[in-house]
């Protein structure tokens, strides 16, 4: 899943240890910059209709984002028509001939294959497109999401002074799991954990880092077991994933052999299906917020803004919050942990 301005992309987690490490993890801001949610207005809508090609309702950030879209287009009196991309080129590109023949007059696309994005623009009726988290060229007006380099440094960095303040800078490995498929999104949210993290404790030895295609909750629920062999008795291992379920993944394999104690993580989204690890995980170290479930306070009004021919920002980024667990009761309603 893609998540910035400029990217090709495709694209759902001990006491006195854990009182430390609460009280030592520092996280900065991932970002400055980005624009504020807006709430549709009443009867904004009224007579217009607008379409959303999801990303996959079974994801729960898909889920999130197509709850708060609906939930905005109602509010403002829209017609809205939703088609679940399922994460497949072909699918979204039906979508899109759906939307043409429903005469959609704008939409917001989350397809994840970026290789099929050039079609389904064509094949999409011709109106004002706002792209999410992946970038939908050539037909995107503006494009929502996030600032994928400064949010990956956000948790990087608070990985590094994690490391820095608890074992002076030392660790065994520093694994990232990956989604190659969404193109520089990857490289922007990926490296930025890498550059995060270098700027406490410097740069990472090729010899460290392990990079796998398994961003993914199944692809790290079968990938970490092997990397986790590849290091025998070693329990300062560091794992980013480019979303939250990359790191459920990573600790549920780590648990499934012994060692969800030899993982320290790092991930990215803060979705709700993760607030209670968060909370309650001392080793999930930071995970920096997109607020899916606002990004219909985003989406939808700038489209309809769009669609009534007013001048739109291209850039439309989420201003991130980077959560731990000292701080998420302060972003999030958090019950049932």
């Amino acid at each position: 899943m893609k998540v910035v301005s400029s990217s090709k992309a495709r694209l759902g987690v001990v006491a006195a240890l854990a009182i430390s490490a609460l009280i030592t993890i520092q996280i900065v801001p991932a970002s400055a910059g980005g624009v504020d949610f807006r709430k549709a207005v009443p009867g904004s809508g009224k007579g217009i209709t607008i379409g959303l090609i999801g990303l996959d309702d079974s994801i729960g950030f898909g889920k999130d984002v197509h709850d708060s879209i609906a939930r905005e287009a109602k509010k403002a009196g829209a017609k809205f028509v939703f088609c679940d991309g399922k994460l497949k080129g072909d699918v979204a590109l039906a979508c899109a001939k759906t939307f043409k023949l429903k005469k959609v007059q704008g939409y917001l696309n989350f397809n994840a294959d970026a290789a099929a994005a050039a079609a389904i623009c064509k094949a999409g009726p011709q109106v004002p497109v706002i792209a999410i988290d992946i970038e939908q060229d050539p037909c995107q007006s503006a494009f929502m999401g996030a600032d994928n380099a400064n949010a990956g440094a956000s948790t990087g960095k608070a990985i590094g002074n994690y490391f820095k303040k608890n074992f002076n800078c030392e660790y065994d490995a520093f694994i990232s799991l990956e989604d190659y498929g969404v193109g520089i999104a990857n490289e922007l949210r990926m490296g930025g954990y890498r550059d995060g993290f270098a700027s406490v404790c410097g740069a990472i030895p090729a010899a460290k880092l392990k990079k796998y295609d398994a961003g993914r909750l199944d692809k790290a629920l079968e990938v970490m077991p092997d990397a986790l062999t590849t290091l025998p008795g070693k329990n300062k291992i560091i794992v980013v994933a480019i979303n939250d379920q990359g790191i459920q993944g990573a600790f549920s394999a780590a648990k499934a052999v012994g060692r969800e104690k030899d993982i320290w993580a790092g991930s990215q989204g803060a979705e709700k299906t993760v607030w209670c690890d968060i909370k309650t995980n001392d080793h999930w170290l930071g995970a920096t917020a997109y607020f899916p479930e606002r990004y219909g306070e985003i989406g939808v009004p700038y489209l309809i803004d769009l669609i009534k021919g007013k001048k739109v920002p291209f850039q439309l980024k989420i201003k991130h919050v980077a959560i731990n667990g000292t701080n998420i009761d302060k972003n999030f309603k958090v019950t049932g942990c």
